[in-house]
């Protein structure tokens, strides 16, 4: 568990004393939870600044450090954490700064997807539980590491796929397990939504305000651009996933969690750019069908078409013997199969509930009890990793769940791990 600043500790301490009076039990009085939470956020724009501002307003937490290597990102993001919680945090540009201080308790990580891993991983070693936006890491090979860190360091490390703090979710699954929709083989996960061209952009002069450096860490050397920095990063192999491993990786959690399924046994992925003209490198079209034992999972994702299927925006459609459940943001209903309506459900919070959730597993040292626990937020970021290298490939491709490694595609298994810039190179042995 990590140690706390002299105020924390008096703090906790006298509680300690306090509930070894009353109960007269000092076993007892050690299982007392910290009252207030010391976090540090990593990345405070886009994504970022909700967490930060989530977990600023939340009563127990202090958000005592924030991290970008964007200064002018810093400075207004102080700004909003003084406002919901009367005091500033400690700005910084480099996340290690975060690490040596003892009185933090967890590390929340809101970069772009080739840092999650690495300071995932650092995190952990720290001593500190750890907050991972979706998707946990930009390789398969990472998520293991991730998962190995978190298991050798008794660490709680929640991955970012809320849907499953949603309790309208979470009655959907709950519907699903029932029965009553029949035997259900198949699902689809649904991301169709209006992006915006980004056009095409120059190389740059490097701005002032920017550590590039450390934006980079485990990428390779490249020259500025605009275009692959806020945001658009995501349409670029080196730092993100494409809007599958973005946005996608929500549906896909949540059709994986109601399948009951696990690792694929073989996954096929077709699509391309055929909307957009510009500097993107991932595809703006994508079709994904993983094949597991007995259940297939498809993915359909339009970044060019505004609308949504069954009266729902992004979403899942499960398909049973007896009907269709039919489940997104705003709820879920049930279509029976001679067409008559079944029943449904509202919207329910998901973001509050998922830093709730977090929160207290960290107070409580419970990772067991996490909503989306690490090794559930790897086998879905690895299913985004698979069809990706199927659709870089253009293969279908049969997938091993033991090595998680492909069979007999050596091109494939190219993809597994990446090439990492020194110094910032994850270990073989964490």
């Amino acid at each position: 568990m990590p140690s706390v600043n002299r105020r924390r500790f008096v703090e906790h301490s006298t509680r300690i004393l306090a509930a070894t009076a009353a109960c007269g039990s000092l076993q007892e009085s050690q299982a007392t939870p910290l009252s207030t939470l010391s976090v540090g956020i990593m990345g405070v724009r886009g994504r970022g600044r909700g967490l930060a501002t989530g977990f600023a307003g939340m009563p127990d937490v202090e958000v005592t450090y924030i991290c970008d290597v964007d200064e002018e990102v810093l400075h207004t993001r102080s700004s909003d954490i003084q406002q919901l919680q009367g005091k500033s945090p400690k700005s910084v540009r480099d996340f290690r700064r975060i690490l040596d201080d003892p009185g933090v308790d967890a590390l929340v990580i809101a970069t772009p997807d080739h840092w999650h891993a690495l300071a995932t991983i650092s995190a952990c070693q720290a001593g500190k539980d750890v907050y991972v936006e979706k998707p946990a890491s930009h390789s398969i090979w990472e998520g293991r590491q991730m998962i190995a860190a978190a298991r050798k360091y008794d660490r709680v490390v929640q991955h970012g796929t809320q849907s499953r703090s949603g309790a309208h979710f979470q009655s959907a699954m709950a519907f699903l397990q029932s029965g009553k929709l029949g035997e259900v083989l198949a699902a689809k996960a649904i991301n169709h939504q209006k992006r915006a061209d980004i056009g095409y952009l120059q190389d740059e002069t490097l701005p002032k305000n920017v550590d590039y450096n450390l934006w980079l860490g485990p990428a390779p050397l490249r020259p500025f651009n605009r275009n692959r920095f806020h945001y658009n990063w995501h349409w670029f192999w080196e730092y993100g996933t494409g809007d599958l491993g973005n946005d996608g990786v929500h549906q896909v959690d949540v059709a994986r969690w109601g399948l009951g399924v696990e690792y694929p046994t073989a996954v096929s992925s077709s699509g391309g750019k055929l909307h957009f003209q510009d500097d993107q490198q991932t595809p703006d079209t994508q079709l994904v069908c993983w094949e597991f034992n007995g259940r297939q999972l498809i993915y359909e994702m339009r970044l060019w078409t505004p609308y949504g299927e069954h009266g729902f925006s992004n979403g899942n459609i499960f398909y049973g013997e007896n009907g269709l459940l039919i489940l997104g943001s705003d709820g879920w209903k049930v279509i029976w199969a001679d067409n008559q309506p079944g029943p449904s459900s509202g919207p329910s919070d998901r973001d509050d509930a998922h830093r709730r959730n977090f929160i207290d597993c960290v107070k409580q040292h419970t990772p067991q009890d996490l909503h989306a626990e690490i090794r559930e937020g790897h086998l879905s970021s690895l299913l985004c990793h698979t069809a990706n290298i199927s659709y870089r490939t253009g293969k279908r491709l049969r997938f091993d769940h033991s090595s998680e490694t492909f069979i007999e595609a050596a091109d494939a298994n190219g993809y597994l791990k990446r090439n990492y810039r020194k110094p910032w190179v994850i270990p073989d042995s964490v």
